[in-house]
């Protein structure tokens, strides 16, 4: 048994990642083994590098791989490790933008914030900019979520997208469309009671 467990891992470690893309795409666990022991520690130095914090990188690319074997048979990937390394650079570029924005908007609070113990637990009870917007892209369609995300943090033109989510030029236009009237209108709403209540609380 661990002989042919021994030959099955030789096997896999003489696979191009054009093979592994192909066995992946076949539900091969085998094939998804090899491509995590091949790029998961490159990944994570590239996380870790950038984020400084050892927990917050391997978290980013557990996701990340995890990400990889449940989408495995809808994925457009031409080069293994292209896909990946954009992958968790867009993933790195998100986790930062949303640190950012939570500690402004935390510091937002702390200025703004009633002095009367009451106002100011309300007020910090309030949702913060940042879960709102994550709040409001995760409540996006599957495919206008997907097109908005590899057009807006990912930067790709329609046709690359196009490509990426197997759509039509015109189709991914649609959903894009539709991705920003949406993500506007839940941020106005929230916005909206946001001022409402900071008023009221004044």
């Amino acid at each position: 048994m661990n002989f042919v467990k021994s030959f099955s891992v030789r096997l896999y470690a003489s696979y191009t990642d054009a093979d592994l893309l192909q066995a992946l795409r076949a539900d091969d666990e085998g094939a998804f083994e090899e491509i995590y022991k091949r790029y998961c520690y490159r990944l994570f130095t590239v996380a870790y590098r950038k984020l400084k914090q050892r927990e917050e990188a391997e978290e980013l690319v557990q996701d990340l791989l995890a990400d990889l074997w449940s989408r495995r048979a809808s994925l457009q990937i031409q080069q293994l490790d292209q896909y990946l390394f954009s992958a968790v650079r867009y993933r790195i570029i998100n986790f930062i933008k949303s640190r950012k924005l939570k500690s402004g908007y935390e510091l937002y609070c702390q200025l703004h914030a009633s002095s009367s113990t009451a106002n100011t637990e309300n007020f910090l009870a309030l949702n913060d900019l940042n879960d709102a917007l994550l709040a409001g892209v995760e409540n996006l369609p599957e495919k206008s979520r997907q097109v908005f995300q590899l057009s807006r943090l990912e930067h790709c033109t329609v046709p690359e997208i196009s490509v990426r989510v197997n759509l039509s030029e015109k189709t991914v236009e649609y959903h894009l469309t539709k991705a920003l009237k949406l993500l506007r209108s839940y941020l106005r709403d929230f916005l909206v009671l946001t001022l409402s209540l900071f008023t009221f609380l004044q």
